[in-house]
């Protein structure tokens, strides 16, 4: 069922993604807040870009808040389901590659399939497809791929989780080809996608490549969809399960190393400058761990609610907004009014504040805007944290 050739391309790929395993190991313990923190900003990352692949139209900042139990008012019932379903499905996924037990199963896909539909009822969620389909125009009715019979589905699936339990391929190979596999055999009605991203990263978990920069592309693949709906084109126009799909693989593999790169060099930006927030409230403000998290996000920019909040730090509302209130009048916070409830992000002295602590300091042009003083902290933070790990 589809196969490839390891091309010296190809081979180039896998051996520098093999590189990066060994080579973007963090040197000592993370802080168990920050591993924390840093856990949910990739899980928002990846459910934005999956979800806003099938066009959900959320934000990162969204499902950020959506995750936290906090959904926006302007996001509708429906989606919120959506994000919610298939964070859990991620976190399903990932925990069952974790098992010694593993094995690849149709009841596993069954279940990844069933919790990505979403949280509330569906008739199709965790079954497959019970009718022929075909992906196309509707409106013209010209169809540019045809996947096979649904009466083959069962047998299929099963077959491609067989091959995935005894592959001995490099994994970044298994993860491509069963995420190609599951696409082309589009075994549900509808869901198919986000299947199959979450099965690309399981078989990268299977594989040993366990932390977070390696076990997903939906960020990369969300900011390049042109690429990403392209690579498809070996599959053919109908159902082939000899075709040769060293495309596709060749540009999974290198794709899953380009967004390595991005995520080790924006989590390790975003790392300093929680150590920088973090200090800011215990060691200036005198106040406990727990108000880096507001403050965390809104240096960035983000809605920090009172409920998104308290969920991260398990408090209570009135003690959630006595945090809140003080970082304001500290002018660390300031109030946004154009929303339909009280939300605070990060102001100017939080800025000046970070990258001074940082060492950068502040553009030197009179009446720049948080946004670019901000821009300006991350990009000098981001060149030093490079300078210092070629050298």
């Amino acid at each position: 069922m589809y196969r490839y050739r390891l091309t010296p391309y190809l081979a180039e790929e896998l051996e520098k993604l093999e590189r990066l395993r060994t080579g973007l190991t963090c040197g000592g313990a993370l802080p168990r807040r920050w591993l924390g923190r840093l856990r949910r900003e990739w899980e928002a990352g990846v459910v934005a870009a999956s979800t806003g692949i099938e066009g959900v139209p959320v934000t990162v900042d969204d499902v950020r808040r959506i995750l936290a139990g906090d959904c926006p008012a302007w996001v509708c019932e429906h989606d919120c389901g959506l994000v919610e379903g298939y964070g859990d499905a991620v976190e399903y996924a990932l925990r069952r590659a974790d098992d010694e037990a593993f094995r690849w199963s149709s009841e596993f896909v069954l279940q990844v399939h069933r919790r990505v539909m979403g949280v509330q009822p569906d008739l199709t969620a965790g079954i497959f497809r019970y009718k022929d389909v075909w992906l196309g125009d509707s409106a013209s009715g010209s169809v540019t791929y045809a996947p096979p019979s649904f009466r083959e589905v069962p047998s299929l699936v099963e077959d491609m989780c067989a091959w995935a339990q005894s592959a001995g391929d490099p994994a970044p190979v298994v993860a491509a080809l069963v995420h190609a596999r599951l696409a082309g055999i589009h075994p549900f009605v509808d869901g198919n996608g986000r299947v199959a991203r979450i099965l690309a990263s399981v078989a990268m978990r299977r594989g040993g490549y366990n932390t977070q920069e390696f076990t997903s592309l939906e960020e990369w693949w969300g900011t390049h969809r042109e690429e990403y709906y392209g690579a498809f084109s070996d599959l053919g126009h109908r159902w082939n399960p000899d075709a040769d799909v060293t495309r596709f693989v060749t540009i999974h593999v290198r794709a899953q190393r380009r967004q390595v790169e991005m995520l080790w060099l924006k989590q390790a930006v975003e790392c300093e400058i929680w150590g920088l927030v973090e200090s800011i409230a215990g060691e200036i403000l005198e106040q406990p761990p727990r108000l880096a998290e507001a403050l965390f996000d809104g240096f960035f920019g983000r809605p920090v609610t009172n409920r998104y909040y308290r969920s991260l730090v398990g408090i209570t509302g009135r003690q959630a907004a006595e945090d809140l209130e003080l970082l304001t009048e500290r002018r660390l916070l300031t109030r946004v009014f154009d929303q339909p409830e009280e939300v605070f992000t990060g102001a100017f002295a939080l800025i000046s504040a970070v990258a001074s602590a940082a060492g950068t300091g502040l553009l030197p042009e009179a009446g720049s805007s948080v946004d670019r003083q901000r821009a300006h902290a991350v990009t000098a933070i981001a060149e030093r944290i490079e300078r210092e790990h070629r050298a």
